[in-house]
C-alpha cells in the first residue's frame, strides 16, 4: 500500500508545479512588454534629433556674360571717343575657369585728352559648409573687400562663420579673389600711350602702382593734388568721399583715389556691391598727362554708380 500512496502523492503534486510555472511565465512576459513600451518613444525622439539641416542656397545659380552686361549707350557715355573704333565696345574678356562662378571684362579707350579704363567683375559665392548660407559667405567676402579698401565702418577683421573653412568655400573657378580679377588689375596698370607694349606694359604698370601704394603722399584720395591741395570744387563735398552706399544692392561701397606720377595723373573709382550671393566690382579710371586738369571726382563717381544700377538690373533678369 505504501508504494501506491507515494505514486498518488506524486500525481497530485504535478498540477501545482504546472500552475507555478505558468504564473512565472506570465509575469516574465508582462515585464518584457512593459520595458518595450517605455523605450519606444525615446528611440523615435533620438532619430529625429539627428536630422541635419542645410543652410539656404543663394539666389543666383549663374552669372551674366560680363562683356555683354553693359549696354552700348552706357559704354558710349563711359568711353568718350570710342565711337571712332567700334571694336572698343566689344571689350576684352577676363580669363576664368568657370563663367558660372566668375566672369569679367575690360574696356580701354585712348584719346588726345587722356585714357579711360573700365573693368567689371562678377563673383558668385558658394558656401560648401552646410551650416553657412551662400549669402552669409558672400557678405563675409564683401566685408573683407571693404576693410581692405579702408572704407569707413568696414569690419576690420570679419569673423568666419565656419572657422578655417572661410577661405575655401567661397572661391570661384579662378581659385581666388585676386586671380578672378585679373582683368581689373590691369585697368590701372597701363599708362597712357603705352598700350602697344602689351604684357610688358601691363607688368610695368603694376610695378609702378605697387610703388605708389607705399607712398601715401603720392596717393591722396577724393581729389587732392600732389601738393596736398585741390583744384576741384567738388572735392569739398562729403558726398564724393570713400563711403558705403545705402541704395545699391544688399551692401555696397565706393572708393576714390587720385594718384600722381611723373608721367601724369589718374583718378581711380571703384564700386563694389553685393546682391545675395553675387559680388560685383566696377573699376573706372581716367588718366591724363596734363596735371593741371585733374579728372573730376564727381563725374566719374556718378558714371560708375549709374553703371552699378544697370548691372543690378542685369543680375535680376
Amino acid at each position: 500500500m505504501q508504494p501506491a500512496q507515494r505514486r498518488a502523492y506524486g500525481r497530485r503534486a504535478t498540477p501545482a508545479v504546472a500552475v507555478l510555472i505558468t504564473v512565472l511565465a506570465v509575469a516574465g512576459l508582462g515585464g518584457c512588454t512593459g520595458s518595450d513600451s517605455t523605450t519606444d518613444p525615446d528611440d523615435g525622439a533620438s532619430g529625429d534629433s539627428g536630422t541635419a539641416v542645410s543652410a539656404e542656397p543663394g539666389r543666383y545659380r549663374t552669372l551674366p556674360e560680363a562683356c555683354g552686361a553693359v549696354s552700348r549707350k552706357t559704354l558710349q557715355a563711359l568711353l568718350p571717343g570710342a565711337e571712332q573704333d567700334d571694336k572698343v565696345y566689344d571689350g576684352q574678356a577676363a580669363v576664368t575657369y568657370d563663367i558660372d562662378r566668375r566672369d569679367g571684362c575690360r574696356w580701354k579707350v585712348e584719346t588726345t585728352s587722356g585714357t579711360r579704363y573700365l573693368t567689371i567683375d562678377f563673383q558668385r559665392v558658394v558656401s560648401y559648409d552646410p551650416s553657412v548660407s551662400d549669402d552669409d559667405r558672400a557678405q563675409e567676402t564683401y566685408e573683407k573687400k571693404a576693410a581692405a579698401a579702408d572704407i569707413p565702418d568696414a569690419t576690420s577683421s570679419p569673423s568666419s562663420p565656419s572657422g578655417s573653412e572661410s577661405g575655401a568655400g567661397d572661391e570661384s573657378g579662378a581659385s581666388s579673389d585676386e586671380s578672378g580679377s585679373s582683368a581689373s588689375a590691369s585697368s590701372s596698370a597701363d599708362e597712357p600711350g603705352q598700350s602697344g607694349k602689351g604684357d610688358k606694359g601691363d607688368e610695368a604698370g603694376k610695378g609702378d602702382k605697387a610703388d605708389e601704394g607705399g607712398k601715401s603722399s603720392d596717393s591722396p584720395s577724393a581729389g587732392a593734388d600732389a601738393s596736398g591741395g585741390s583744384d576741384e570744387s567738388d572735392t569739398a563735398s562729403e558726398d564724393i568721399t570713400p563711403r558705403r552706399l545705402d541704395d545699391l544692392g544688399d551692401d555696397a561701397f565706393l572708393n576714390d583715389q587720385l594718384i600722381t606720377k611723373d608721367s601724369g595723373i589718374h583718378r581711380d573709382i571703384t564700386v563694389v556691391f553685393r546682391s545675395s550671393n553675387v559680388i560685383a566690382t566696377i573699376e573706372y579710371d581716367q588718366w591724363t598727362t596734363d596735371k593741371k586738369h585733374i579728372p573730376s571726382s564727381q563725374e566719374l563717381q556718378e558714371s560708375a554708380q549709374d553703371l552699378a544700377d544697370e548691372l543690378t538690373g542685369r543680375l535680376n533678369e
